[in-house]
């Protein structure tokens, strides 16, 4: 026996950890026994086993020497690859979500060309007869095929890409959305795998990003050999919860506003995530957020103003534990200063604390409002807004609501 077993990786700027999870789950209702990586930690078969950023090559070998797992999926991030590689030799699948700028400027790293340069490691280190799974509509990914020395596939938001089309041409695999469902196409066939209506990933196809992500999860598990049956099933039981999607689209209802947590930290997804927002058509909506410290300049700039675009009141706090050796400060100014940069009058307010901050969003909210925390204190921030939420809600059931109860127990 080879002792092998199946690896798909997953890269890109935006959507790792989401598209990670999906693709292990959607594997994992497949009947395999999963062990994945993601910056929330390493899981083996959904039970955590190690808390924290797992995304680097020690992760993926301490899931490869896990007996018990017979199917691999690892978030592969740049930090781990410019520091000791991908931690496996070649894999089946790898998975490229997009290029977009975040992280320039560190370990020599400083234009987007250069970024997929090392994001293209991933769909280089393939086995021969695996796939590199790349998004069409991205022109930094698309352009990694010309070094693969594998199998492509193909994902797009825009079912009629030219790209897409001469690929399925010569007989080739991709996916695609189209006029609200998630289609897989081989050669000159297609099939329907779901609307997006029922995927609750997309938020009734509110949110395009999240599309995106399924379609990468989608035409990965496809190429290797799941069944349709079986990929649909995986993405109606796939849901952005704290449970099962930590910190990534999080949508908590109280009674008279709605709070979201999300992980977005660079201008590419505040915007995607601002376009999600807007789309729900609620009232005044307010962002909390805070920069990371080995940004450049004009990308904590971008990220103030992008987040000014979309929300009516900015919270700005001061983020020491991701200062990261830069005066957080400083960190708090540029993103102020890419807020105050924008046309839109924007309402802009520091506040030190992030707790503070939140408390201070929750008191001032009107109805239909939604507060948007944009957080790396996930687990925290979670439990606080639970916390608050079951408080509201002060659930109580009455004896006379019990279902069948007998006369004399109602007493």
């Amino acid at each position: 026996h080879p002792g092998r077993i199946p690896i798909i990786s997953v890269t890109g700027t935006n959507g790792k950890t989401t598209t990670t999870r999906l693709i292990a789950h959607i594997m994992h209702m497949s009947g395999k026994k999963v062990g994945y990586t993601t910056t929330d930690g390493i899981y083996i078969q959904n039970r955590l086993l190690y808390k924290g950023d797992c995304s680097g090559p020690d992760s993926a070998r301490f899931v490869l020497r896990d007996p018990t797992v017979d199917y691999a999926v690892f978030e592969t991030a740049r930090g781990g690859m410019m520091r000791a590689g991908l931690g496996y030799d070649l894999s089946d699948v790898g998975v490229v979500t997009n290029v977009a700028s975040d992280h320039l400027g560190l370990y020599g790293i400083h234009t987007l060309e250069q970024l997929t340069r090392l994001k293209s490691l991933v769909a280089e280190n393939i086995q021969p007869l695996g796939y590199a799974v790349l998004n069409a509509d991205d022109d930094y990914v698309y352009s990694m095929q010309e070094n693969v020395s594998c199998n492509t596939a193909f994902f797009s938001m825009n079912a009629g890409n030219p790209r897409i089309k001469k690929h399925c041409a010569s007989g080739g695999t991709a996916a695609v959305y189209e006029e609200g469902n998630i289609i897989l196409r081989k050669g000159d066939w297609s099939m329907l795998v779901d609307r997006v209506i029922n995927i609750p990933l997309t938020y009734f196809g509110k949110a395009a990003f999240q599309v995106q992500n399924v379609l990468a999860a989608c035409l990965a598990a496809f190429i290797q050999e799941v069944k349709v049956e079986e990929i649909r099933l995986g993405l109606q039981t796939f849901a952005p919860s704290s449970a099962q999607l930590p910190g990534r689209m999080n949508i908590f209802e109280f009674e008279k506003f709605k709070v979201l947590i999300d992980y977005a930290h660079n201008p590419s997804s505040m915007e995607a995530m601002g376009r999600f927002v807007s789309s729900l058509g609620m009232g005044v909506s307010t962002a909390i957020l805070a920069g990371t410290g080995d940004r450049r300049d004009k990308d904590l700039h971008d990220y103030g103003r992008v987040a000014a675009e979309y929300f009516d009141r900015i919270i700005v706090w001061e983020d020491q534990d991701y200062a990261r050796g830069r005066d957080s400060m400083k960190v708090m100014q540029l993103i102020q200063e890419g807020v105050s940069s924008s046309s839109k009058n924007t309402r802009v307010l520091s506040i030190l604390d992030e707790d503070d901050a939140v408390d201070h969003a929750l008191q001032e909210a009107v109805p239909e409002a939604i507060i948007c925390i944009f957080t790396g204190r996930i687990e925290a921030m979670t439990a606080k807004i639970k916390s608050l939420r079951e408080k509201e809600l002060d659930l109580i059931i009455a004896r006379e609501d019990i279902p069948n109860i007998s006369p004399e127990l109602r007493m």
